[in-house]
């Protein structure tokens, strides 16, 4: 896994910049930061829905999946309108999927410091990333209501402060990768 890592170096670093710039632009438009997250799920619920609709639809009675297909559609199309038409009410609900994905992201990072514990000096900038993400996450949940603008900028820090922890990472990796007997 290690040299996996340590060959695909630049990916983390890629993934640092990303967060970086996600956080700069989330800070300079925090509203249309809300507003297009909002609206991108909701577009693409519905065009998900929608398709799966027609698939529902063109499927076979016979075929025993069909009715998944139709269930899908109908819940993506009413989550997409749904976001289209009350964009609070929906961003509080986004919200709570960004917080657990964070929750997770957070555990998977903590256990992959862990893991690299013995292989790597900085393994404790994974663990800080993990840690981060979970505080994130945690606070989202405990506080909703809080402020959407404010949260806002709370991720956008989160993000920035991790794109700079994962291009530390990755340029750490990068000089593991000519490290003998890394595998």
């Amino acid at each position: 896994m290690l040299r996996l890592l340590a060959l695909n170096w630049w990916v983390v670093v890629v993934q640092g910049v990303a967060a970086i710039a996600f956080g700069v632009a989330a800070f300079a438009w925090p509203r249309l930061t809300v507003l297009v997250l909002v609206t991108l799920f909701g577009v693409y619920a519905l065009v998900d829905g929608s398709l799966a609709l027609i698939t529902s639809i063109s499927m076979p009675r016979t075929q025993r999946r069909w009715w998944g297909a139709l269930l899908h559609g109908i819940v993506s199309v009413f989550a997409g309108l749904y976001a289209l038409i009350s964009p609070a009410d929906a961003a509080l609900l986004l919200l709570a999927l960004i917080a657990a994905w964070a929750i997770l992201t957070g555990v998977f990072e903590v256990l992959a410091a862990i893991q690299l514990r013995h292989a790597i000096a900085t393994k404790w900038l994974l663990a800080i990333a993990g840690l981060l993400s979970i505080a994130l996450g945690v606070f989202l949940l405990a506080f909703p209501r809080a402020g959407i603008l404010s949260l806002v900028w709370l991720i956008a820090s989160y993000t920035a402060i991790l794109g700079i922890l994962y291009i530390v990472i990755g340029v750490r990796l990068r000089a593991l990768q000519r490290a003998p007997g890394v595998d």
